[in-house]
């Protein structure tokens, strides 16, 4: 499923959460842009699979079996921004976007 979100720059902003549950999203732009996936339950966190854009090349996040309690595909942008990302709830093995973005 194709989404846009406008995103301000200097934070991270959690464009997907899924809880007990898995996932995975395809991002591209803005260049210079990070994402990660943000594991937490309570007062622990941790940050995994850390990513910043190029502009060209997608890239991609998974949530897998560490969401028992709470993950969030997060990101951060040098300047405001509108973002635009796939994402594709499930287990299912998606190695690219369906659609071109």
């Amino acid at each position: 499923m194709l989404k846009t979100k406008l995103v301000q720059k200097g934070k991270w902003t959690t464009l997907e959460k899924f809880v007990n549950a898995k996932g995975s999203a395809f991002f591209r732009l803005p260049a210079g842009a990070t994402i990660k996936v943000r594991y937490a339950a309570w007062i622990f966190g941790k940050d995994r699979q850390k990513q910043t854009l190029d502009g060209e090349n997608y890239k991609k996040l998974v949530v897998g079996g560490w969401s028992l309690f709470v993950a969030r595909m997060q990101i951060s942008v040098p300047e405001d921004a509108t973002v635009n990302y796939d994402v594709y709830p499930g287990g299912v093995a998606i190695k690219s976007p369906k659609i071109s973005f």
